[in-house]
Formats: structure tokens, sequence, C-alpha cells
């Protein structure tokens, strides 16, 4: 429960479908908590010692929500994370109000792990993807264990994604049943898309382990946002007008770089703009500062060709950035490492739909999983995967995951290792 109207209506649906449900918040820090700081001290002690209360008990302390409450939070912080004192308070109102149990998981030290992993990618000069990390290693990672170790069957989220086996999919589940979500997989168990194109999360949790999708529920995943507001407005929930969450969790400013810089100062050294002929153009305050297909910051680095410009690569070695016209973004091929297989993958090249990133539309491709061994990545996997598109994409980002559909089914998905031009290997 992220205190959110996702999950606060995952809960209740549960609770309305029977279920014993037991609610969970992710302490990952607090605004102030020094979540840039590598030592990680406590900076912000004095501002979440109220939820810090909640860690040793269960159920509703109206003593302790109401100093949550009464915190002084930025706005602009507050409600843009998903793990704030203010978000605590909510998720245990909600939990009250329903009637549950309610406990804060303290895990704040893995969250160091996600962070860890934000700095190093920008460093080597990759696009990191922290939603899609956290999602694996700590709320279908971690608190899988957790779940494991109080005794529960099921973890249960607010995702827009759907988990269901072959018989469930042959039936229709837009039967207008708000509680469809709430019937567990069972054996056979397959990630689907969200029923609500338009809020689908099925990208970042491409990374879910095979074994935990049959004792995964998503009970709003076959609802369309309004329904589900309509449901907490409904229920009486209070958070049923709370807007959603933004951007990065633990970059509350929007400065990335400044993050990364604190974690990482030997990247912040001055670099050089070049053309893909390899003259330089103009000069930069570090690679760390740009992604593949941005267009902001370049200045006037296109008026010599009259053109706008793009960043078509960056090299972490060189500290340069690589920049050229929009017509030579474009990616026809790439190879993904540290791929999670949601089914057995095809042998040879298949046919298939992928997604380079959480805002795009799956295009169709031909992919196939290469079986020589390779280094294992942070998460551990050795999986490689080639990756053909039928028509070149542009910003194909090192660092980003592409995740693989057939049709409405999430076949599987990997960290982006290498893009280029070519479409063929």
């Amino acid at each position: 429960m992220s205190g959110g109207v996702d999950s606060s209506v995952a809960a209740a649906l549960l609770v309305r479908a029977g279920f014993d449900v037991i609610g969970c918040f992710m302490r990952l820090g607090e605004v102030g908590d020094g979540l840039d700081d590598p030592t990680g001290s406590p900076a912000g002690a004095s501002a979440c010692e109220s939820d810090r209360d909640a860690c040793a008990g269960a159920g509703p302390a109206p003593s302790a929500l109401a100093s949550a409450r009464r915190t002084p939070l930025p706005l602009a912080i507050r409600h843009r994370g998903c793990c704030s004192v203010s978000d605590a308070a909510d998720a245990r109102s909600v939990a009250a109000q329903l009637g549950i149990p309610f406990y804060v998981c303290n895990f704040k030290r893995d969250f160091g792990r996600v962070i860890d992993y934000f700095v190093d990618e920008y460093a080597q000069g990759r696009t990191p993807n922290p939603c899609v990390r956290c999602n694996d290693w700590l709320k279908f990672g971690r608190l899988h264990d957790y779940a494991r170790d109080v005794g529960a069957a099921y973890i249960a989220s607010g995702h827009y994604a759907r988990v269901k086996s072959a018989a469930q999919k042959a039936r229709a589940d837009e039967s207008g049943d708000d509680l469809a979500g709430c019937v567990p997989a069972g054996e056979g168990a397959a990630l689907l898309r969200g029923s609500d194109l338009g809020k689908d999360q099925s990208y970042v949790l491409f990374g879910v382990p095979r074994a935990h999708l049959s004792s995964m529920l998503l009970p709003v995943g076959h609802l369309p946002k309004p329904r589900v507001r309509d449901l907490a407005r409904e229920i009486g929930l209070p958070v049923y007008d709370k807007p959603d969450s933004q951007e990065i969790c633990f970059v509350p400013d929007d400065d990335y770089a400044g993050l990364v810089e604190r974690r990482r100062p030997e990247v912040a050294r001055p670099g050089a703009f070049v053309d893909p002929a390899g003259h330089e153009l103009g000069r930069h305050a570090g690679q760390h500062r740009f992604t593949v297909g941005q267009r902001k910051g370049l200045g006037d680095l296109g008026a010599r060709s009259g053109e706008s410009v793009f960043v078509l690569r960056r090299d972490a070695g060189t500290n340069t950035v690589v920049v050229g016209p929009r017509a030579m973004l474009g990616a026809g091929r790439l190879v993904a490492h540290e791929v999670n297989w949601l089914r057995d993958p095809p042998r040879g090249w298949f046919d298939c739909d992928a997604r380079i990133r959480h805002g795009s539309q799956p295009v169709r491709a031909r992919a196939c999983a290469l079986r020589d061994a390779h280094v294992a990545g942070p998460s551990g996997r050795r999986g490689r995967v080639e990756l053909t598109f039928v028509q070149p994409q542009e910003a194909v980002a090192p660092g980003q995951a592409v995740v693989l559909y057939e049709g409405e089914r999430v076949i599987g998905g990997g960290w982006i290792a290498e893009a280029a031009p070519e479409r063929q290997s």
C-alpha cells in the first residue's frame, strides 16, 4: 500500500472478495532522509518519527497518523514520490478504514541498491529505469520474501496489468465485475497488459520472476482508471482524488544529474560534443547529463548544418556526446542482456511486439533468444536476446528495458545493451 488511490482500491477489493488482507507500506526513505548521501545518514529523522513508531505494530494508530499529517513537507515533494511520511499516513488511514492490519516494512537499505544502480548507469553512459528495478528487486522480490515469512499466500499491488491463466484468459473479464482481478491465476499464470491501455503498467513488471506469477494478484488491472477513482469515492476512501505520483521518487527536484555528481563527483568534468565523424562541435559539463534522443540542452550545435541535432550516443570512457540529425536516431536492431522470460522462449527467430520505453506503444519486431553464455548483470540473470524492428525506431537507449509481447501477453524482456542501424545481424 503506497498511499495512492490504486493500491488503496486494490486492498478494498480484496477485502470485499473475502481475503484476509495485510497492508504493507514499503519504507524506502523520506524527504530529508539523505537519500543522495552514500552513508545513508538520516538527516531528517525528526520528520518521520511518527511513521517510524508504526514499524513495531499493526493496525491503526490515530495519534501517530495525526502527528504525521502535521509534519510540514514541501508540496512539490509530498505528491511526487511514493514513500514519504504523508504517503505512509494515507496508507495507514485507508488500512484503518478497511479494518486490516498495517505494517511498515523498512526497505531503506535495500532501496539504496536501486539508487546505486541509478547512479552507476548514468556514470557508465547508460539511461537507467529505476522503477522497473524497484519492482523487480523490492515489490516482487523482498516483499515476496516477507510475505512468505508471514505465511501470506499472495502478493497484491495496484498495478495496471493482469495475471491470468489460459482458462481465465478465455473468459472475457470485461464483464463489469469489479472483483474479476481478485481471482488467483494458479498454474499456467501469464502476465497480460492492463485493460486500460492508457494506464498499462505491464512494461514495468516484466522482471517479476516467472515462478512468482501464480502468487500475484492485480485487483485493478482490468479496470479503467476513472472506475478506480469512482470505487474509491463510493467506498469513502480519503485518497479518492489524490494525484498520481510523478517522476522518480528519490529525485523530487528533478535534478538527477546533481544526485549523480554528489555520489560520483568524478563524472562532473568537461567533455566534447562531437558529430558522427568525430569533429568537435562544442563543450559540455559531463556525458551523464544527456540521454539518447535528447534535443533540449544542446544549444546551437546544429547552427552549422541548419537543422536540429539530437543526442545519438554517449561514451563514458572518453566523456563525449555524439550528436547528429534526427534521421540518424533510427535503430533497426538491438541486443538486450539480463533477459527474464515469462514463458518458454521460442527456438530461432519469432515474431512479436516490442516496447522500448514505458510511454511507447508496442511495435512489430522479430526476436531470437541467444544461447551463448554471458556475464550476469545486476539482477544475476545471464540470458540475451537479439531483436530487429520491422521499422527502425528512434532513440533506442542502452540501459532502458525492451519488453516483448505476444498479443496482450508479456513474453519477457531485458535491458538494452546495444543498438545499431542495421536491421539484420
